[in-house]
Formats: structure tokens, sequence, C-alpha cells
């Protein structure tokens, strides 16, 4: 199901409890139609407003934790062989050379190939040539 809908769906809820108390005022003579409509029409429409700023916590596919390091690249911050410790932004990450029996410097610019736990899989690099 696409984000906007399960978004949409979490609303109905409270357009639900807003429709309900425009109707209740305006069954006891208390505000008039109009304030109603327009209170009703507010609510919707602020839901409606912010959907992009809340889209991301609707959203199934997030990876979270190690597992949303798969591709980025860091710095290994000692000599990998086969483990030792990267940095990837300002965090250090435990790692692990990818290739057996490789030996990563310390200084090399790295990339995750994948995570287990709280541990990284790493290889270097590769630099692009142009040619």
């Amino acid at each position: 199901m696409p984000t906007f809908f399960r978004y949409l769906f979490f609303q109905i809820p409270g357009w639900a409890v807003g429709a309900v108390v425009a109707l209740g005022l305006l069954q006891w003579e208390i505000i008039p139609s109009w304030v109603a409509l327009l209170g009703f029409s507010g609510l919707v429409l602020k839901d409606l407003a912010f959907y992009p700023l809340l889209r991301s916590a609707y959203e199934t596919q997030v990876k979270f934790g190690s597992a949303a390091l798969v591709g980025k690249k860091g710095i290994a911050q000692s000599d990998l062989a086969p483990e030792g410790y990267i940095r990837i932004n300002l965090e250090l990450w435990r790692a692990v050379a990818d290739s057996a029996g490789q030996i990563i410097v310390s200084g090399t610019e790295v990339e995750v190939m994948r995570a287990e736990g709280m541990t990284v899989f790493v290889r270097a690099a590769r630099r692009d040539s142009k040619f």
C-alpha cells in the first residue's frame, strides 16, 4: 500500500471525531454551519499539509541500525586484519574485511558490503578511473 494512503487511513478516525463534534455543535445550535464546515475543512487541510513532514514515519521499508550502512563509505581507523574499526560520518563501527586474508590499511576508504548485528563487513572502496 502506498505511503500516502497509509497516512490517510490513520487520519480517518480523527476526521470522524471532528465531524461528530461539528455535527453535535450544529445540532445544539452552538455554532453556525459555516463555522463547522470551516473547522472540519481546516482539520483535513492541516493533515494534508503535514504529510510531507510526516511521510517518513509511515514508510515500511526503512532500514535502521547497521543495515542502513550497507553501501555507505567510511575510513578505516585501524588496520583491518581482518577485524578493526571504521568511521562512517561521526560513528565508529566494528568492521571485518569481507575477503578472507585481506588486510585493509588504516586510513583506507572502505565500502560496507553487509551488516550482521553491530558488525559491518567491508572491502576497500574502488576508485573510479577517468580516462
